[in-house]
């Protein structure tokens, strides 16, 4: 989002799922503003319904212009993408991109008044990633207030060492085994899982077999860091039930910044809580990442989620940054 101005820029709508040009350009922008920010403009889940023929989808593009530029870029001087409500209780979402070499200039304000014609647009969320000044005064100046806070948490080797990690070890609640995930073995049984995990979750728990499958084909996905913790009964020749899980990930380094590590979602079924298999099964994860030679390791946490919050402090996290939902209230 970008701050008022007076210039005016037309605003080109594409409803339905983009072409790929159009892909490629929102693509391309998110990068740029990526290189400036240190943030990605879009949510990861955003960028799977672009891409998805089972997403209704509407993008708010802006095109570079001569106008309003002493230098000449080709592509979007800024995009809005607004994914539409999956859920009865959804309003959908809206986020929003400005090239960083075009700010100050108009774009946002005025991909946001064309978005804002359209119905519907009040019922709309709006996520601001990183939360920087410029994006809340937009959202305000819209109607929009804050209704959600995610932080970005990061662990360095030094936290994690400081914390006892790895020499704490990792222990296994009795009769759990761990062992990596299985793409088209395992898919059904970790979407239940996952389902049951995050059933008050408004974005984890509506995870379809195509949006694992979206995953699943990116460049980053490693089955070999999907772990799996099932119920290992005695004489069993069968994996038993799936009780909880650690999906991690990796971000190459990019920018002039070293790869890192995530701890993408870790879950665990009704059926196990109060084992202590979440504490596990991150640690697990994240000795799997070091084993990698990665030498820091973030996460995504609800603000309010005090529960998680302590524990991830206790493994040497500390707040780095924080997301910040709106909504018309």
């Amino acid at each position: 989002m970008t701050e008022n101005s007076a210039n005016t820029w037309p605003v080109v709508v594409s409803t339905g799922t983009p072409d790929a040009d159009l892909i490629e350009d929102l693509q391309e922008l998110a990068g740029a503003a990526i290189e400036s920010d240190g943030n990605p403009p879009f949510s990861e889940q955003t960028l799977v319904d672009v891409k998805s023929t089972d997403s209704e989808v509407t993008v708010y593009a802006a095109y570079c212009s001569a106008d309003f530029s002493s230098s000449i870029v080709r592509g979007l001087a800024g995009a809005a993408v607004v994914i539409h409500a999956r859920g009865e209780d959804d309003g959908g979402l809206l986020e929003l991109v400005t090239r960083p070499s075009f700010r100050n200039q108009g774009v946002g304000q005025s991909v946001v008044n064309r978005a804002s014609s359209d119905p519907g647009f009040s019922a709309l969320s709006a996520w601001s990633h990183g939360n920087h000044a410029a994006a809340a005064r937009l959202a305000m100046s819209c109607g929009f207030e804050p209704v959600r806070e995610l932080w970005r948490m990061r662990q360095t080797r030094a936290n994690a060492a400081a914390a006892g990690i790895p020499a704490e070890g990792r222990a296994l609640p009795e009769g759990v085994a761990i062992r990596t995930f299985r793409p088209g073995l395992d898919d059904d049984a970790w979407l239940r899982a996952n389902a049951a995990a995050f059933v008050h979750h408004p974005e984890q728990g509506r995870t379809s077999l195509q949006d694992l499958c979206a995953r699943m084909a990116e460049d980053w996905f490693d089955a070999e860091g999907f772990l799996l913790a099932i119920r290992n009964s005695p004489g069993a020749t069968d994996d038993g039930e799936l009780l909880g899980f650690h999906w991690t990930k990796v971000h190459p380094a990019a920018s002039g910044q070293p790869a890192i590590g995530e701890v993408y979602v870790v879950g665990v079924t009704p059926a196990a809580q109060g084992m202590g298999l979440g504490k596990a099964l991150t640690l697990a994860g994240i000795e799997h990442l070091h084993g990698k030679g990665l030498q820091a390791v973030m996460l995504y946490v609800d603000a309010d989620n005090e529960a998680a919050v302590a524990l991830y402090q206790k493994l040497g996290f500390t707040r780095w940054d924080v997301d910040v939902m709106y909504a018309v209230r």
